[in-house]
């Protein structure tokens, strides 16, 4: 449950109905960013505005909803900007990428033994949760995922990588964030009009 405390002034004539306004809300997918940045989502948040704020930037959703749509999307990705990088052998939705752990995309090389030749596969997997986005965040999270194929750290040279790819890519991770905690927000609050009903 959120901490709010009622507005002064925020009560009808009856004195019964209070407008509520978050304290301090934790912004898990936002820590990182400056306070005044936080502030300014738990204002949309306070005045119910975040979900407007999304849809006005991100209007749209993206068209690829199978793993096999994904492969291709990802590959013409990969050979528009890293074609000299590893080929990828898999790519995929996955149902079980945990969000709270801060596992959007993933990307992994899996080493196996072929005819006494060790070979390593990679492979790229994204949140389910990505079917229903944007196409922007699609995007942002695989060209996040690309750029893993040439550059392991989260370094300069990688997030260079990243806005070659994707031209903005910071605001859009920055949205991306927004849309996680609008996507909770929304679900807890589902979550709590559900839990009455048995």
């Amino acid at each position: 449950m959120r901490d709010v405390t009622p507005e002064p002034g925020s009560y009808n004539a009856e004195g019964t109905t209070w407008r509520l306004r978050p304290i301090m809300l934790p912004l898990k997918y936002l820590g990182a960013y400056p306070q005044t940045l936080q502030d300014k989502v738990r204002k949309l948040i306070a005045d119910d505005q975040l979900g407007v704020y999304l849809a006005d930037r991100y209007p749209h959703r993206h068209a690829v909803q199978s793993d096999r749509a994904l492969y291709q999307y990802t590959t013409d990705l990969k050979q528009e900007f890293l074609r000299v990088a590893p080929a990828i052998d898999k790519v995929m939705y996955d149902a079980k990428l945990d969000v709270l752990r801060h596992a959007l995309g993933l990307h992994t090389a899996i080493s196996r033994v072929q005819g006494g030749k060790l070979k390593a596969k990679k492979e790229i997997r994204v949140a389910s949760l990505f079917k229903e986005a944007a196409p922007e965040f699609l995007r942002m999270i695989v060209v996040h995922e690309l750029a893993h194929l040439k550059e392991s750290d989260h370094n300069k040279a990688f997030y260079r990588l990243c806005e070659f790819m994707q031209p903005g890519y910071h605001q859009i991770e920055f949205d991306l964030r927004i849309y996680l905690t609008q996507r909770e927000l929304s679900r807890g609050s589902s979550d709590s009009s559900d839990s009455s009903i048995k």
